[in-house]
């Protein structure tokens, strides 16, 4: 029996159906893959599965007594406290109770007094009650296995590790069904790689979004793709998936093209016609006004993004170097992010830089771009370098202006190539019709918040250019054309990203973040580097008795 279903589900959220009559059926076991454009309601459907979304007609049917928890795509802005205290809400008003005593329990070992004594004994009596401990247990376990300090704010914590309390909240609960939105997102490689081997070994039922293909290739069983209000369901792996579906739209076109075709033939018809030939041809005029309805109905496929570097002229052949660097943050003066660092980037080389959260591969950027002074060391540039720069956290994008006003800050046109464009005619070669391109920028999802960077970005000339993760939240297929886009760029390309597929495409070779301010440096993308890293040391055997 299903552990969750929709049947006949239709939703709109004041545009074109999200949800057309669909139907889903997820089964214990399943790890299903949920694909599609953004903005074609991925994030939608799994609100209504969680049933924090209801639909606006049909049946969402959940096997009783099932728990289906979500991780969410964005981090609430809204959210503070312990990480025990956050993770333990994952369990209810049970565990509110027990974030209160952990409050309670903390402020005692601080500050004393019989009131808070007081207080902490009613607690430990409401817990015995509600056979809290055993929670307890169970809260301290998940904050174990996912290496999370129990006391640590969560305001103070990287984006990384808040994804990792997010998602010790949605498993503390022990759900029957977890919903997973982009659950790579600000996650390191190591947590990355962690998170696919314990969801591939876990037995969880899983319907997760991913713009990760490795990651979605080591965990689906089942492919779920949401296009154009419609659910199509492919029990393949993700190569098969795209070669059939390919197939099928090259079918559907074609179809189409017969359609239109005889449509026009149609309507070429019942223009030259005479009204008693009308009368006489009922059948044929009843098929015509069918044949209208249903072009009006029909829901083209989006088209493709259209994605061009404006290069500007060639940089000299030497764009960096860099000579004995050492860097460490002001106020941790003895934790070198950098030291004794030497390099030699040339026109051309495309390199990856990876390391773990908090590990300073933004800073590194920073110091290679003369935007941070060295403590010791040099850093010399190349002539002619024109820079641009993709920012992972987005700060570029004012949340109340237009998405039309944050491409062409208030003119109505862009240069590109040398040719003056309008900016909505611009804009839909990053598939923004005219309405979503005079939407606020606050109302779009995060993979159209980033295709806009990439809009404004590429309004640009340049010949170094810089990105910081900027592959969080685009769909795959917006994925693969940056992709082709980065390795036909002539000029210089620095690259950080955690996307492991996206680094063994693109970069020719990579700076790793290794740790006490080492930065290696190797030939070739992600696989490379672990063929080729060094192997730890095996610990040294233990003493003879």
């Amino acid at each position: 029996m299903a552990l969750v279903g929709l049947h006949d589900v239709t939703l709109a959220l004041g545009g074109p159906l999200l949800l057309d009559h669909v139907t889903l059926l997820i089964q214990p076991g399943d790890r299903v893959a949920l694909v599609g454009r953004n903005g074609a309601g991925k994030s939608t459907l799994l609100r209504v599965l969680e049933g924090v979304q209801p639909p606006d007609s049909g049946d969402v049917v959940r096997q009783q007594g099932a728990v289906i928890a979500r991780l969410p795509q964005e981090i609430p802005a809204e959210l503070s406290g312990a990480a025990f205290d956050l993770v333990a809400e994952g369990l209810g008003e049970p565990g509110r109770l027990l974030a209160r005593y952990h409050d309670t329990a903390a402020r005692l070992a601080r500050e004393g007094g019989d009131a808070l004594m007081s207080q902490l004994d009613r607690l430990h009596r409401e817990l015995d009650a509600v056979n809290g401990w055993t929670l307890h247990a169970r809260v301290e376990t998940v904050l174990s296995q996912l290496h999370l300090d129990p006391d640590s704010e969560f305001a103070d914590l990287s984006g990384g590790r808040k994804r990792q309390v997010l998602l010790a909240r949605a498993l503390v609960s022990e759900p029957d069904v977890l919903l997973l939105d982009e659950p790579t997102n600000h996650l390191d490689l190591d947590a990355i790689e962690w998170l696919e081997e314990f969801l591939r070994t876990s037995g969880l039922t899983l319907v997760f979004v991913t713009h990760d293909r490795r990651f979605l290739q080591r965990l689906a069983t089942r492919i779920v793709e949401l296009d154009r209000g419609h659910l199509a369901d492919w029990a393949c792996d993700w190569d098969t998936f795209v070669a059939r579906r390919d197939a099928m739209l090259e079918a559907e076109a074609k179809q189409w093209a017969e359609f239109d075709r005889k449509l026009a033939q149609e309507e070429s018809w019942i223009r030259q016609g005479i009204q008693a030939r009308r009368t006489r041809n009922e059948g044929r005029v009843r098929a015509l006004e069918a044949m209208r309805r249903e072009r009006r109905a029909r829901r083209e496929r989006e088209g493709t993004a259209r994605l061009q570097v404006q290069d500007a002229e060639r940089s000299g052949r030497l764009v960096i170097e860099a000579r004995e660097l050492d860097y460490a943050y002001p106020d941790a003066p003895d934790r070198p992010i950098v030291r004794g660092f030497s390099t030699t980037i040339m026109r051309g080389d495309k390199i990856g830089v990876i390391g773990p959260n908090g590990s300073g591969k933004t800073t590194l950027l920073r110091l290679l771009l003369g935007e941070l002074p060295p403590d010791h060391g040099s850093i010399r540039h190349g002539s002619g370098l024109t820079i641009a720069y993709f920012d992972q956290l987005r700060a570029q994008l004012d949340p109340d202006r237009t998405v039309e006003a944050s491409v062409a800050d208030g003119s109505d046109s862009v240069v590109i190539g040398g040719q003056h464009r309008h900016v909505l005619s611009y804009l839909q070669d990053f598939l923004f019709g005219p309405e979503r391109a005079r939407m606020p920028v606050r109302a779009l999802s995060g993979g159209e918040r980033n295709r806009l960077l990439l809009a404004r970005l590429f309004t640009r000339s340049f010949n170094l250019l810089v990105m910081d993760e900027p592959t969080n939240d685009l769909d795959i297929e917006t994925l693969d054309l940056l992709e082709a886009l980065l390795v036909e760029f002539t000029g210089t390309l620095l690259l950080v990203s955690h996307d492991r597929m996206f680094l063994d495409n693109v970069v020719t070779s990579t700076l790793v973040m290794e740790g006490n301010g080492r930065v290696g440096e190797y030939v070739g993308g992600y696989q490379d580097w672990l063929r080729q890293r060094p192997v730890a040391a095996p610990p040294p055997p233990a003493p003879a008795a």
